[in-house]
């Protein structure tokens, strides 16, 4: 038997597997930034609000004047929002607020429900403000659907990199956002993720693969699922499939597998963990276990605004001043600079 379960072409989003409900990559070359902090080249014949077609190498989302997705809900899960370059501004209903990224990671518990905004602030006038993004939906169990809001910043400086050669002498590095790769341990992800439970064995690893690299992959329990996703490069063989980039393939996780990579520079994503096995209700940003919860939640948010929006718009950007940092709900500050 293969211990590879099957490959199959990234689309927008990426398919994932249980206990992932989502990801998507986003890969965007914005140019130099304006006094509101939005793209200097024109913004004609873009279907502004809904703008997902790459036009002068990027696209402005629900963005109008500055990229990036303004004020939504959320209710019975998490997001895990891994920016290896660029910056996102994050603000929410119950009064968060952040500016992070160039390896920084969100992850945010919904629970019963919040508000937030990411927009993509350009804030460098001189120079081109690319980004590169992933951000990924991680289920909650039935009994976490109705925990209290949180937000964790996991800063770069504390999110540990695994290094290593090849018997050629070709580098490995690996930025581990979730689980542990020898002693290399992620920080804690938010108190009532389904991640936070380390029976569970959730990992978020981005890899890079230096040309001609081999790597052989920790294995995990045979209950777990895990995929790989191959985005930038040339060629990977994984076991003994070659696969291409803008692919991905499904892992037996107990299993010995070597990376091979090509003659470039590879970059992917590995997803694993435990499933949760429980049904899945979704509807938009709402993710619960049935579809009377989904209306509840609907009906929930009509009224309450999951505590509304504290912000002077819902598009909000922080001064162009600030640096990195976190304003956490209980008044905590977190300054990165």
């Amino acid at each position: 038997m293969s211990s590879v379960k099957r490959t199959f072409p990234l689309g927008f989003p990426w398919q994932t597997s249980d206990p992932f409900l989502f990801c998507v990559y986003h890969k965007d070359d914005y140019p130099t930034g304006n006094d509101q902090a939005g793209p200097t080249t024109s913004l004609e014949g873009r279907h502004l609000g809904n703008d997902f077609t790459i036009k002068d190498g990027f696209r402005m989302y629900h963005g109008k004047t500055v990229p990036g997705f303004p004020a939504h809900p959320h209710r019975g899960f998490e997001t895990v929002t891994v920016v290896p370059q660029g910056l996102v501004d994050h603000s929410d209903s119950i009064g968060a607020a952040g500016r992070f990224g160039n390896g920084d990671t969100q992850w945010m518990t919904a629970g019963k429900g919040v508000q937030h905004s990411e927009m993509f602030p350009l804030l460098n006038k001189e120079e081109p403000n690319p980004l590169v993004l992933f951000q990924i939906w991680l289920n909650l169990p039935k009994v976490g659907k109705f925990v209290e809001p949180h937000f964790a910043m996991l800063w770069r400086e504390e999110t540990p990199i695994y290094q290593t050669q090849d018997a050629d002498g070709n580098k490995i590095e690996v930025r581990v956002v979730a689980g542990s790769i020898d002693n290399h341990r992620a920080p804690s992800p938010p108190p009532d993720s389904w991640a936070n439970d380390p029976s569970h064995e959730v990992a978020i690893w981005v890899i890079k693969l230096a040309p001609n690299a081999k790597w052989a992959l920790p294995t995990a329990s045979e209950d777990i699922n895990r995929t790989i996703y191959f985005y930038q490069g040339s060629e990977v063989t994984i076991a003994d499939q070659t696969i291409t980039p803008n692919h991905g393939a499904e892992l037996m996780p107990d299993q010995p597998i070597v990376l091979k990579n090509g003659s470039e520079q590879a970059h992917l994503l590995l997803l694993q963990g435990k499933p949760i096995n429980e049904p899945v209700a979704q509807y938009g940003p709402f993710v619960m276990n049935t579809q009377q919860e989904i209306q509840q939640a609907m009906m929930d948010y009509q009224k309450t605004e999951f505590g509304g929006w504290p912000w002077p718009s819902h598009d909000h950007v922080h001064d162009h001043s600030k640096g990195r940092f976190a304003k956490h709900a209980d008044g905590r500050l977190e300054e990165k600079g």
